[in-house]
C-alpha cells in the first residue's frame, strides 16, 4: 500500500506514544512534554488560520535555538504553510530581499533579531507579524505567548497534502550572488529524517543539545528526527563553550552537532580548565561544513571520551549525504582518524558519484579529482522561483544529478575525500595544491587555533598559497610564533611546492551561522586588484 509521507506525522507520533515524556527543555527554563509542545503547535495553527495563513503561504521564522523554534515550524506545517526559517545572522537588506522573493505572508521573529525585520517592515509584502518579547521589540509585533494562549486549539483543520508539496524553504547563503530558495517537499524532508535517524542512531532514550542551528536545512532534519522518535530536544541560544560542558553533564545530553569550528571552541576551553565532559550518558557528536583536522578529532574521541561522525552534505541535498561512519571499514588506533576526516561513504538510497568533465567516474586510486555529484530522495525539489539555477545545478556534468561544487578523490572502498572546492584549488605554476591539506597540517601546529588557506597572486607562479592563521594566543599582534616559523613548519611536513608562502594572522575567520568559513570573502579582499583570479573554475 501506498502511505503518504508526511513531516506531521513526526510530532503525530510523539504525542500519541510519548505524550507525557519530557520533549524539550526551554531556553527560558521551562519543560514541556510532548503533549505540551503538540498543543502549543496546534494552538499556533489556529492563531495563523485566524490571520489568514493558508496552505501554501510562506511563514518565516527568525529565532535562535528556542522552543518558540520547535513550536512554530509544526504550526506552520501543520496548516500545510510552508516553513521558511531566516538565518540571524544575516543583514535587514538580505531579509528584505528573501521575504520579498518567497512572498512571505508572515513573520515570527525572536526579540533580539525582530528589529532587522522592523527595518524593511515597510518595504516588504508581509502582513502578520509575531514576537517572542513584544516588550523587548520595538514596533507594532504580537507577542507568541499571548497569541497561542487566546486560541482555540482545536480550532483549525488540516488540509489534505501530497508528500510531493513544498514544505520548508530553506535559502543558501548567497556567497555566489543572492540567496536561493532551496525546496523541500514533504517526501525529501521525511526520507532525509529516516536517514539521520538510521545513521546517527538517533533513539527514543537520546537528549539532543542544539548547538547546530535550527534554521540551517531544519537542523539538518534533527526537528523531525529527535521529534519523531519521542527523543528530547535541549535549546540553546548560542554556541559557548562553557555552557555546552555545563549543560552535557546537567542534563546527561548523549547527541549534539557542531562544524570544525565548534569543536575548536570546546578544545580551547578543555586545554584551559579541564571541565567534567559527561553526564550519565555516553556522548556522540557530529560534524561537518568542513574536513575536520585529525589533531581535533583525536582530541574529541580520545579526550573529550566522545565519539565523533563526520557528514557531509549541502543545502540542496538535505543536507546529509555521506558518512565516514563506516566502522568496518576503519582502521584499529590512530590511522582511523585519517580515515574519519574523510566525507566517507553514501547514506542508505543515496548515491554518490566522483565524476571527471565528461561525466565518468574517476579511477578509486586516491589521487584522480573529480566532481562531487548526488541523487537520492533527500535532494531538493528546486531553487524557489529560479528554473535556470536549477536546471545548471542538476546538469553540467552529469545529466540530473545535483552538482556540489566540491572537488574530491575516492578510495579503494568510495570513500569520498574533499580536496577542495572548484574555486578554492591554488593553482601555483601550473599544479594543484589543496587548501584543506595545508590547513590539515598548520592545525598540528600548537601556535594555530584556526586557519584558512586560499590562492594569493604570484607574479612568478600565477597563484601562490597563503594562510589567515588565527593563533593560540588570540593576539594577532603577539601570536606567540612568526611567519618564518609557520612557512617552515609546512616546509617541514609536506612537498615544498605545496607549503605556505605567505602568511597572515587575524583575529578571526569570516564564517556561516553554522562555523563554515567563508573564504570567498578572504578571497575578494586578496584579488581585489586583479584582473581576474587563475584557476578559480
Amino acid at each position: 500500500m501506498h502511505k503518504p509521507l508526511l513531516v506531521t506525522d513526526f510530532l503525530d507520533r510523539a504525542r500519541d506514544h510519548y505524550g507525557d515524556q519530557e520533549a524539550i527543555v526551554a531556553t527560558t527554563g521551562e519543560r514541556y512534554t510532548y503533549d505540551e509542545f503538540g498543543e502549543r503547535a496546534d494552538r499556533l495553527s489556529s492563531a495563523l488560520a485566524d490571520r489568514g495563513i493558508e496552505k501554501g503561504d510562506r511563514v518565516a521564522v527568525l529565532d535562535p535555538n528556542t522552543h518558540y523554534q520547535l513550536i512554530a515550524a509544526y504550526g506552520i506545517m501543520q496548516l500545510g504553510a510552508v516553513h521558511t526559517p531566516l538565518n540571524y545572522r544575516l543583514t535587514p537588506d538580505d531579509y528584505e530581499y528573501i521575504l520579498n522573493d518567497a512572498g512571505v505572508d508572515a513573520v515570527i521573529a525572536d526579540y533580539e533579531y525582530a528589529e532587522k525585520i522592523e527595518a524593511v517592515r515597510d518595504s516588504v509584502s508581509t502582513e502578520v507579524f509575531i514576537s517572542n518579547d513584544t516588550d523587548a521589540t520595538e514596533g507594532d509585533w504580537e507577542d507568541f505567548d499571548e497569541v497561542i494562549r487566546s486560541a482555540d486549539a482545536d480550532d483549525y483543520e488540516r488540509p489534505p497534502m501530497d508528500e510531493g508539496e513544498v514544505i520548508t524553504i530553506n535559502y543558501t547563503s548567497g556567497t555566489t550572488g543572492d540567496p536561493k530558495g532551496v525546496m523541500r517537499t514533504h517526501r525529501t524532508e521525511t526520507l532525509h529524517a529516516y536517514l539521520i535517524t538510521v545513521h546517527q542512531e538517533i533513539r527514543d532514550d537520546d537528549v539532543y543539545l542544539w548547538t547546530l542551528p535550527m534554521f540551517h536545512v531544519n537542523g539538518w532534519g534533527h526537528i523531525y528526527a529527535i521529534t519523531g522518535m519521542g527523543a528530547k530536544h535541549v535549546c540553546a541560544r548560542g554556541v559557548n563553550a562553557a555552557e555546552i560542558f555545563d549543560v552535557v553533564v546537567e542534563e546527561d545530553v548523549s547527541y549534539l552537532c557542531g562544524a570544525p569550528t565548534v569543536l575548536n571552541l570546546l578544545i580551547d576551553y578543555y586545554e584551559e580548565t579541564d571541565p567534567e565532559t559527561e553526564g550519565d550518558n555516553e556522548v556522540r557528536i557530529a560534524t561537518a561544513g568542513s574536513a575536520p583536522p585529525e589533531a581535533t578529532i583525536r582530541t574529541v574521541e580520545d579526550e573529550f571520551g566522545w565519539y565523533l561522525k563526520h557528514v557531509y552534505g549541502a543545502t540542496e541535498t538535505g543536507p546529509l549525504i555521506t558518512t565516514s561512519d563506516a566502522r568496518r571499514l576503519l582502521p584499529e588506533g590512530e590511522e582511523r582518524f585519517a580515515l574519519k576526516k574523510r566525507q566517507g561513504i553514501p547514506y542508505l538510497g543515496t548515491e554518490v558519484a566522483v565524476v571527471d568533465e565528461d561525466g565518468d567516474e574517476v579511477p578509486r586510486d586516491n589521487a584522480s579529482l573529480g566532481e562531487i555529484v548526488v541523487r537520492g530522495n533527500q535532494v531538493m525539489e528546486g531553487y524557489w522561483e529560479k528554473p535556470e539555477a536549477t536546471e545548471a545545478a542538476f546538469s553540467e556534468r552529469r545529466e540530473g544529478w545535483y552538482h556540489t561544487g566540491d572537488l574530491a578523490v575516492v578510495d579503494e572502498h568510495g570513500m569520498v575525500s574533499i580536496q577542495d572546492r572548484k574555486k578554492d584549488i591554488i593553482i601555483s605554476g601550473g599544479e594543484n595544491i589543496s587548501s584543506i591539506e595545508i590547513e590539515d597540517t598548520l592545525f598540528e601546529h600548537d601556535a594555530v587555533s584556526d586557519v584558512a588557506v586560499i590562492p594569493a597572486p604570484s607574479e612568478r607562479w600565477g597563484e601562490t598559497p597563503k594562510a589567515f592563521v588565527v593563533p593560540a594566543s588570540g593576539d594577532p599582534e603577539d601570536p606567540g610564533v612568526t611567519e618564518q616559523e609557520i612557512r617552515e613548519f609546512t616546509e617541514e611536513h609536506m612537498a615544498s611546492y605545496k607549503a605556505v608562502k605567505r602568511v597572515e594572522f587575524v583575529e578571526d575567520l569570516p564564517s556561516t551561522a553554522t562555523g563554515k568559513i567563508q573564504k570567498y570573502e578572504l578571497r575578494e579582499r586578496e584579488w581585489e586588484d586583479e584582473d581576474r583570479m587563475v584557476g578559480q573554475g
